[in-house]
């Protein structure tokens, strides 16, 4: 069900023209919460004044975009963006969330999707304006990737679509600076930017360090990029990477391998542009390390490997990646596993260090805490 800008049928304006095969609806249940929402031009003042959000001081302002390029350009001139927000069980998160994209300084047009994913939407986050919120149930497969890919099909008529994760939320400059970027790269597909960690009462800025992000990047380094600072053309998305684009987000796949895999794919078409400045604010949460959520990371490396075939024809990549692999197995207590894929991370680089950690990990010199705080920096 679709509630607000419904366009003929009551279908709403931002649809493409067609939806994927295997689209579907899911039966949905449980309410995601309740709490009005003021309607005004820029839609949401009534959760924008009540949600806490960032104020202007906080996170990059303005002035990581330097000269003011586009100041003077026309509303029309900017690329249409569609903003997903994919959300479950989180009422009071997602509304931090949709605020921080409202209180965007972006000069163009904008829509903002909300996709409730297995829960009962809360239609009172729908609202008309000039920037309007579109509030849809997951019709894809349930989980995170099936909302995003949900959200990024309504977006249809959007030039540009960029991803919000229903627990962070976004500097006011945000999309400007990452939108700027992408016009001054001609044939740029995807966007990302750095991030602030906020965890046990501090705020960290994450950067990289780098402003064009590849493959080499994504698979030797593993950069961190959280999805809530991607951005992206929207038909690219849309496209099948066989077709020559980047494609939906992998709904078969694990869960926790979706954003990177995302990644890898978009850098094969073209760098990925990257604005270094922390835009995106993410809670962060403890990484929990026991025997399920060890097998779980050990599934998710193991599937990446399988899906890339970069990944294994590098040697230092490979020794990196099954060295982890090994680490995780180890912790999961999978002992007979872990000593394959450090054989593996051995045979591709036997003096790379995290062979000699998994070599440890799996003949259990490196257990208990200390194994626990080797995988904490592992994790992404």
């Amino acid at each position: 069900m679709v509630r607000a800008l419904s366009g003929p049928r009551g279908r709403p304006r931002g649809f493409g023209q067609s939806h994927l095969p295997g689209a579907r609806r899911l039966e949905s249940s449980d309410v995601a919460g309740r709490g009005g929402m003021e309607s005004s031009d820029v839609a949401g003042r009534g959760v924008m004044e009540s949600s806490g959000i960032l104020g202007s001081g906080d996170l990059a302002g303005p002035g990581v975009l330097g000269s003011a390029d586009g100041a003077g350009r026309d509303r029309s001139e900017w690329p249409f963006v569609g903003v997903v927000i994919a959300t479950r069980h989180r009422p009071h998160l997602v509304r931090r969330a949709l605020a921080s994209a409202l209180r965007q300084d972006y000069p163009g047009p904008m829509r903002v999707v909300v996709v409730c994913d297995g829960v009962r939407p809360d239609w009172q986050l729908a609202s008309a304006g000039q920037r309007p919120v579109l509030v849809l149930e997951n019709w894809r497969t349930p989980g995170l990737a099936g909302a995003r890919n949900t959200g990024i099909l309504a977006a249809g008529d959007c030039e540009l679509v960029a991803l919000c994760a229903d627990d962070d939320t976004w500097a006011p400059s945000k999309l400007t600076a990452q939108v700027l970027a992408l016009r001054a790269r001609p044939g740029a597909l995807f966007g990302t930017c750095g991030v602030e960690i906020e965890y046990d009462g501090r705020r960290t800025p994450r950067l990289s360090g780098l402003h064009d992000i590849g493959v080499d990047q994504l698979t030797r380094g593993r950069v961190r990029l959280p999805g809530s600072g991607f951005i992206a053309r929207q038909s690219a998305l849309a496209t099948d990477p066989g077709r020559g684009g980047i494609g939906l987000v992998d709904e078969q796949g694990p869960p926790s391998g979706a954003e990177w895999d995302l990644l890898v794919r978009a850098a094969r078409q073209a760098p990925i542009v990257h604005v270094d400045a922390p835009l995106v604010r993410v809670l962060w949460r403890r990484t929990t390390i026991d025997p399920a959520s060890c097998t779980d990371r050990a599934g998710t490396l193991r599937w990446m490997a399988a899906q890339h075939p970069e990944i294994n024809g590098r040697r230092p990549v490979a020794a990196r990646l099954y060295g982890e692999i090994a680490c995780w197995e180890a912790a999961a207590g999978r002992t007979r596993a872990a000593r394959q894929w450090a054989r593996s991370a051995v045979r591709a680089r036997w003096y790379a260090p995290r062979s000699a950690i998994a070599l440890a990990a799996a003949a259990g010199a490196l257990r208990g805490r200390a194994l626990h705080a080797v995988l904490r920096r592992l994790t992404p």
